[in-house]
């Protein structure tokens, strides 16, 4: 198949580029504004009982969590008669609005005081917008104009989620063209040192942005049919440009070093595809399997990175067998245009016992098993943090410093006691309609819940035991004719682990009737429960395929056994290093200012995990395609590893440095959760093709030896007969094991190309 691809795409190499020309046009065009029709939301099952809780509020009650908030402040106090009738005037007003549902204010609530600041000046006001994620939205834009600065004769702030969801979307768009203006410059000077030519990077990029454009593309037919993340997008940036960056590199490599042996254009382009073209397929198809992983999650943000990253990972490739060839043959010897550094001469070249990753995997091989300790403890140790991993629902506090809702939530935390804008909301259905004398009790009891401020119900408001406050006509709002509802304000912040362990003692207290439990803590505890039970049907997913597509590359149990523990290990260690910088808050400052809420949005992990799962792979199949390619001439299993390691150690280096450059771009973002995944993303690539590549690798190689390679026989025969060979042909079996080599050296040399000294 390649080799037809490869004849196809020199013969019709002007027809290819005129397409590409064409698709970049009609993607940018298309494309290019996706980012506006994106959603900020996904992070709850709509199946789950705080989902089907939000649906009831809304139906029965048009009632739910608060997203569009108002902070009045008078230096003649809330209590003034001048500013409470004011106040009465805000609130009557906001409820006249169109779309807006469940207004209440310190002054409609009879005075209550936990919407009154601490100093006396400061009051809440707290609406619901109603409608799905859009209609929120078109609602906010229109409405929140009439309630900035002064109104009413006061003086007001918006906030909320409706305000906070905006500009993440508004910080997002930003934020990539920072990156791209700060990254861009950076990687280019880097790229133009590894391809050693200023043409082989133009033609590195022109895949790149294809694929980018490609990819947005996607995301806009993907959206007609199901929710899409904003977010989706910095992931088809940064992928895009590291997978197209990766796949280009080795197949220019490969292309050099046809040309090395003496073959003309078409004969190197024909032979890099048979051999590097298959291993860059394979390759996108482990990321692409690993990022599948991420639809077995009931959550549509996280399906969206998969939304996106799938057909990344896969366009990536397609244009890079397609598309890359086409330039090549265009461009025939003038890639090497724009030389950056002088090539050396045969007879200047280094012969393969000099080349660094060569030297480093026989010395490591010498010392297998102290390297491998030293190494795994060291992993251990930066791994260790994620013991004590918390995680939790993002909020405002995402944002940077210098946002309004970030703003609006820094104040409400340090006015106002209790969590309002944040109460749980426990439903009762099959009640008589009125404030019985089963539901006095009930509320009672759960305002002698811990943490529990005040509940709020039909029959009143209730705090430790005791009944606060009569009913009121406020009350009715609690009620419909066959059920009713309990507000249960917390003493402290809703999305913790106290707020978790509140839902839980709710949904265990005795109730007279069917409960339900809504709201923030109860959505971060449900979500949770649903990450945790798919959690091992995706780590099965990625297992299994992983295991058959380096089983299918090496004929080996053993390899892809060892890869998947040491990807595992690499990717604890990452991710210890993230609980250690941003649960933990040793990179604040570091890498931007962020809050330290002592957790993590709980995203994160599970995203970090499937990506550089993905990409560590990637490298995998760089590696072992070189190695088993050696061990199949040769039936040397030390030379193979020193071999392959001499051969792709700087392939792969250069590659995780260039796709580091992209993800570290993702500190500049705003967004906290951004930060995290570009530092884990970037330490994941570094870590993989240093540690684990340069040490791990050849150290377990040499301590299994032939067993690397050992498969039961009716598995060598399955292998023989569909197996993944760079030739295309079928592998002969392997020759004898020979004495073994000094260990300052190899039985022959090899002169390795400019990328590899």
């Amino acid at each position: 198949m390649l080799a037809r691809l490869a004849r196809l795409s020199v013969r019709h190499s002007k027809l290819l580029l005129y397409l590409s020309a064409a698709l970049f046009l009609i993607a940018g065009a298309l494309g290019g504004g996706v980012i506006q029709k994106l959603s900020t939301g996904g992070f709850i099952d709509s199946s789950t009982e705080s989902a089907r809780t939000s649906e009831v509020m809304h139906e029965r009650f048009h009632a739910g969590a608060p997203n569009f908030n108002l902070l009045v402040t008078d230096n003649r106090g809330v209590d003034s008669p001048d500013v409470a009738a004011a106040g009465k005037r805000l609130t009557e007003r906001l409820a006249d609005e169109k779309g807006v549902e469940q207004v209440v204010s310190y002054w409609s609530l009879g005075k209550a005081e936990s919407l009154r600041g601490g100093d006396g000046d400061r009051a809440l006001v707290m609406a619901r917008i109603s409608g799905d994620e859009d209609e929120v939205q078109q609602t906010f834009e229109r409405i929140q104009p009439s309630y900035e600065g002064k109104v009413e004769g006061l003086q007001v702030k918006v906030g909320g989620s409706a305000l906070a969801n905006q500009e993440i979307t508004d910080t997002t768009e930003q934020d990539l063209i920072k990156i791209e203006m700060i990254t861009f410059p950076i990687l280019i000077i880097v790229m133009l040192f590894v391809f050693r030519s200023a043409v082989a990077t133009l033609v590195t990029l022109l895949v790149s942005g294809l694929t980018i454009v490609s990819v947005l593309l996607t995301l806009r037919v993907l959206i007609l049919f199901t929710d899409v993340s904003v977010l989706a997008t910095n992931v088809a940036t940064g992928l895009g440009l590291g997978l197209g960056i990766d796949y280009s590199l080795i197949l220019i490599k490969r292309y050099r070093e046809q040309l090395a042996l003496g073959m003309d254009t078409d004969e190197a382009i024909a032979a890099s595809l048979r051999t590097a073209g298959r291993t860059v397929l394979f390759s996108a198809v482990t990321v692409a399997l690993a990022l599948a992983a991420l639809l077995v999650f009931p959550f549509y943000f996280l399906r969206s990175f998969a939304y996106a990253g799938i057909p990344t990972a896969l366009l990536a490739a397609f244009l890079a067998v397609t598309f890359l060839p086409a330039l090549l043959k265009a461009l025939g010897p003038r890639i090497e245009k724009g030389r950056v550094l002088r090539r050396r001469t045969a007879s200047a070249q280094r012969p393969e016992t000099q080349n660094f990753w060569h030297r480093l995997a026989l010395t490591v091989m010498r010392f297998p098993l102290p390297v491998a300790v030293a190494v795994i403890a060291v992993l251990l140790v930066l791994g260790a943090p994620f013991l004590d991993l918390r995680m939790s629902l993002q909020d405002e506090r995402v944002l940077p410093t210098g946002t309004q809702s970030r703003q609006f939530g820094d104040e409400i935390r340090q006015h106002f006691d209790a969590q309002e804008t944040q109460a749980l909301n426990v439903v009762l259905s099959g009640t008589p309609g009125t404030a019985d004398r089963e539901v006095a009790p009930y509320a009672e009891r759960l305002s002698r819940l811990p943490n529990v401020a005040r509940v709020d119900s039909e029959a009143g408001s209730f705090a430790d035991g005791n009944r606060i406050a009569p009913a009121s006509a406020a009350s009715a709002r609690f009620g419909t004719d066959d059920s009713t509802y309990l507000s249960v304000v917390t003493q402290s912040q809703s999305l913790s682990e106290k707020g978790r362990e509140l839902v839980a003692d709710i949904r265990e207290t005795p109730a007279p009737y069917d409960v339900q439990v809504g709201g923030p803590a109860a959505e971060l505890t449900d979500s949770m429960k649903a990450m945790n039970d798919r959690l091992p049907l995706a780590l099965v997913w990625i297992a299994v395929s992983s295991f058959i597509v380096l089983f299918l590359f090496t004929g080996s149990l053993l390899l892809p056994l060892k890869a998947l523990i040491l990807n595992c290990l690499s990717l604890s260690a990452t991710l210890g290093v993230l609980v250690w910088g941003f649960q933990n808050g040793h990179l604040e400052g570091i890498v931007g200012d962020f809050v330290v809420t002592d957790s993590i949005t709980w995203t994160v992990p599970v995203l970090l995990f499937c990506i550089a799962f993905g990409l560590s792979m990637d490298y995998e199949v760089f590696l072992l395609s070189r190695i088993k390619e050696e061990y199949d001439r040769t039936g040397d299993n030390r030379l193979a590893v020193a071999y392959g390691l001499g051969r792709t150690g700087s392939l792969i280096t250069s590659a995780a440095v260039l796709i580091a450059i992209v993800f570290l771009g993702f500190v500049i973002s705003g967004i906290v959760y951004l930060k995290a995944i570009g530092i884990g993303l970037a330490l994941a690539v570094l870590m993989d093709a240093t540690l684990v590549r340069g040490s791990l690798v050849p150290a377990f190689m040499r301590l299994f030896g032939r067993g690397n390679w050992w498969a039961p026989r009716p598995l060598r025969a399955l292998h023989a007969r569909i197996g993944l060979h760079e030739s295309g042909a079928t592998a002969p079996p392997p020759a004898p094991v020979p004495a073994a080599a000094p260990a300052g050296g190899a039985a022959r040399e090899y002169a390795p190309t400019d990328s590899e000294e």
